[in-house]
């Protein structure tokens, strides 16, 4: 077997005396480089961990200088979707669920369609806005609740958007070990994994629309009507004070 003349150099004895004239020993510089490499290798791994598992992590705003707290979903395999991440966000108490890619999504401020599937549920299709500054980052607020909500009744969510270019971005996460820190987040913003009326009835309102999507038109519309009845009697009904 043929050896390289660098590592076989190296394996001399370190006592062994240097001829005058002689190359220096390049047993350091091996050593150094092995180390190197072992650093990159535990660096490389420890990300690819991470990479894999929802995280929660406390920032500071660049701009305001002020603290809030992020539960970051896995990276997809690159292989099979576009780089797209999730994250959960509680910033001055105001829950927010935003959309991170790589690609173009949707001029500054600009509503774009935004689509999750929890499991082999429905798709639901909402819309998200780019931030002011960025044309691949959105966000939503007046949805952030009730994603939360989805993606913790499921083992993994499937997400779309549909940019100003008619371009379709996709991405698969797991949601094994999403409920931690997404459960921190929402209690950084002073909320409970559900809204207090749907865990009392627990009927929520995806539940609602899921299960009403399944029934024909005829029946829709019968459940309409009393839904309507329902309310119309709840508001003419006198307040009872607890």
């Amino acid at each position: 077997m043929k050896h390289n003349r660098a590592f076989c150099v190296a394996y001399r004895g370190v006592n062994q005396r240097r001829e005058p004239g002689a190359p220096a020993s390049p047993l350091p510089f091996i050593k150094t480089a092995q180390k190197s490499i072992l650093a990159l290798l535990f660096c490389c791994s420890s990300s690819v961990f991470a990479a894999n598992t929802w995280s929660y992590h406390q920032e500071n705003d660049r701009l305001t200088n002020r603290a809030y707290s992020v539960a970051l979903s896995p990276l997809p395999s690159r292989r099979l979707y576009d780089n797209l991440r999730l994250e959960i966000i509680c910033k001055d108490n105001n829950l927010q669920v935003s959309v991170d890619a790589d690609s173009l999504i949707a001029s500054q401020g600009s509503a774009f369609d935004f689509e999750y599937q929890i499991d082999k549920n429905p798709p639901v299709t909402l819309q998200m806005k780019t931030f002011p500054d960025s044309k691949r980052k959105g966000y939503t607020e007046e949805y952030a609740k009730r994603i939360v909500d989805d993606l913790l009744t499921g083992q993994s969510i499937f997400i779309r958007i549909k940019t100003m270019i008619q371009k379709v971005l996709s991405a698969a996460m797991p949601l094994e070990n999403a409920a931690e820190p997404v459960k921190h987040v929402l209690a950084d913003c002073g909320l409970n994994p559900s809204g207090t009326t749907a865990a009392e009835s627990g009927y929520s309102l995806s539940e609602f629309e899921q299960d009403f999507g399944k029934l024909p038109p005829e029946r829709q519309q019968q459940v309409l009507g009393n839904i309507k009845k329902i309310i119309t009697d709840a508001q003419q009904a006198p307040l009872i004070k607890k």
